[in-house]
């Protein structure tokens, strides 16, 4: 079964975000993004291949049968090297290019088994995200000069101790030790059969989450590795659409408002600021790159950087962006940021416009 964790999707974040990347890559159309909604599921048309799963860059949806996090770790101590969905993933497309590129800088070698993805009903949407998850990591780990690469091989690995299982072989095989798993799959059993969008909304304890700043599981795996890797001869900056997992921002001072929306609503903690709210900083090696700061900003005032330093990957730094100015405002004495030399704060601006509209007062 497929989970949605609300309160970690980039879309509860604000009804601005333009996020839709597991939609896109769902290969049944089993998940529906509608405007300023969360992402609903249709559980009856779902396959569990967890691209969705591997795309989400808030790791916000998840697997209960299958975690890329427990899997990244089981396979770091196997002693083989192939990746295949006959042997131990439900498909590759679940693993992220931060997945590959940690596993590549631990392993040394991996080998993702291709021989099933032309006859299969899913490779409309899944096996192009594959090739491009491995095209970007290889191209990563080249620009940090690792030395590994990850081979796309028709292996077509099958194990013969495996059969396959019926959703329904549980109603089989109930007992009292078993009948609260028993409840809870046949729950599932029933979201399944119903072949209806299951729309998700944010209760009590996703709001209490949607205010706690939360690294992926991906990410922190992604900096472990990256402490155990080789620094590059040269750190290369590279074009940034190269990397789809991360970036590097640049702020319009003349056109910032000094409104703290960006820094609110990103989820990482990439952008940040102080009590004073007189600045505005950013950690590259936390961004997602979720681009919820950017769908917020109404006057555009930030921006991608076209290219992307690798250094950050392994001497991360944290950059001040804009600062800002603090006073007290003349009308109401409450302190406020501004990167220009207003003395009424944006309440009172309004009000003093408001006031001379209602007066017929023109500037």
């Amino acid at each position: 079964m497929l989970k949605l964790n609300a309160g970690l999707c980039v879309r509860s974040l604000s009804v601005e975000s333009e996020c839709n990347k597991c939609e896109v890559v769902c290969p049944t159309s089993a998940i529906v993004v509608g405007d300023n909604t969360l992402p609903a599921i249709n559980f009856a048309t779902c396959v569990g291949c967890g691209g969705c799963v591997g795309v989400c860059p808030s790791e916000a949806l998840s697997m209960d049968e299958f975690s890329p996090t427990n899997f990244f770790f089981d396979f770091i101590e196997d002693e083989e090297s192939l990746i295949s969905c006959r042997k131990n993933v439900p498909c590759i497309s679940v693993l992220s290019v931060e997945h590959l590129i940690s596993m590549a800088i631990l392993k040394k070698e991996i080998v993702f088994d291709m021989g099933y993805c032309d006859a299969c009903d899913i490779a409309s949407t899944c096996k192009p995200q594959i090739l491009k998850n491995v095209e970007e990591a290889n191209y990563i780990l080249e620009a940090i000069e690792n030395g590994t690469n990850i081979k796309l091989e028709d292996v077509k690995f099958e194990n013969d101790s495996q059969k396959p299982s019926d959703r329904r072989d549980f109603l089989h095989a109930i007992n009292l030790k078993t009948v609260a798993k028993v409840k809870k799959n046949f729950e599932d059993e029933v979201q399944k059969a119903s072949d209806e969008l299951v729309e998700h909304s944010l209760q009590k304890t996703d709001i209490a989450l949607l205010r706690k700043k939360t690294i992926p599981n991906k990410r922190k795996i992604l900096f472990t590795a990256m402490k155990r890797a080789e620094k590059p001869s040269t750190f290369h900056i590279i074009d940034a659409d190269e990397v789809s997992f991360t970036s590097q921002k640049i702020m319009n001072e003349e056109t910032c408002t000094a409104c703290q929306m960006c820094y609110r609503v990103c989820p990482t903690g990439a952008l940040t600021s102080d009590m004073k709210n007189s600045k505005i900083d950013f950690d590259p090696f936390l961004c997602i790159k979720c681009h919820i700061c950017h769908d917020v900003c109404e006057p555009d005032a930030i921006t991608l950087s076209t290219s992307y330093n690798l250094k950050e990957f392994f001497e991360p730094e944290v950059v001040n962006l804009v600062s800002f100015k603090v006073r007290r405002c003349d009308e109401c004495g409450s302190v406020f940021s501004a990167n220009n030399d207003d003395t009424l704060c944006q309440r009172c601006t309004i009000e003093e416009e408001e006031a001379r509209a209602l007066w017929g007062i023109k500037e």
